[in-house]
């Protein structure tokens, strides 16, 4: 990746490093727990079934890899990739206790550069990394790259509503619930980047012709919670 890009690239990987202690607590709190259940209607979409070799891009703490390796089985692999070394301890902490025997490899890399072989992977996840990657025509390259022809992928996400009250009900929701909750616990600074990476994140439709431009044949943006979430599912063939 060039030069030009790392600044930024080290800015966001310092956030979630810092966050890293507190990361699913929070998630439970500002979601009032239905993060698990977006997460799952995600690792629905990917089509991940027993025997599948998946890949879980951002994989955090590990919830969408763990979920993932329940769908695949024992005859199964997942690859859990992030660039943030503490969530990535957190989620082999999580593995040790959640799930006792999940065929989990959990990688620090770069979604921007994987380091994988081409069409390896059967199914593929992305919880809530596309809106901080760098380079998102890149990321969605280099994901198109590592899976399989006929594979599937689920990449969910925060979204802009396009509805004005909506839009401005979400801010509300951040202003006044989600950077207050951070601060009590020391990370104000770190969830106040959620509201600008949201302006900065393209809509679904855009999503979707990124998603066509680097290859991938079928792509489909499903809008959840009023447009305030979305899952792109992306089809390789």
């Amino acid at each position: 990746m060039p030069n030009t890009q790392r600044p930024m690239t080290n800015e966001i990987q310092s956030i979630f490093n810092r966050i890293a202690p507190v990361y699913d607590q929070l998630n439970d709190w500002l979601s009032l727990g239905q993060h698990r259940i977006w997460k799952e209607m995600a690792v629905k979409w990917s089509g991940a079934k027993s025997g599948d070799t998946a890949l879980d891009l951002c994989c955090g703490s590990g919830d969408l890899a763990l979920r993932l390796s329940r769908r695949v089985g024992a005859t199964g692999k997942v690859y859990g990739v992030d660039f943030s070394p503490n969530l990535l301890s957190k989620a082999k902490e999580r593995s040790h206790w959640q799930y006792p025997q999940p065929a989990i490899a959990w990688v620090e890399a770069d979604v921007l550069n994987l380091p994988f072989e081409d069409n390896q992977f059967d199914a593929a996840t992305m919880g809530y990394g596309l809106r901080n990657v760098k380079d998102i025509p890149r990321s969605l390259q280099e994901l198109y790259r590592v899976l399989k022809p006929g594979a599937k992928a689920a990449i969910l996400d925060f979204h802009r509503p396009s509805n004005p009250q909506l839009r401005a009900l979400q801010q509300l929701y951040l202003d006044s619930f989600v950077v207050p909750v951070a601060s009590y616990l020391g990370l104000k600074e770190e969830y106040a980047y959620i509201s600008p990476s949201l302006d900065r994140f393209p809509i679904g439709r855009e999503q979707i012709e990124l998603a066509r431009q680097v290859g991938f044949a079928v792509a489909t943006h499903y809008p959840i919670v009023n447009g305030m979430m979305g899952v792109l599912v992306l089809s390789k063939l």
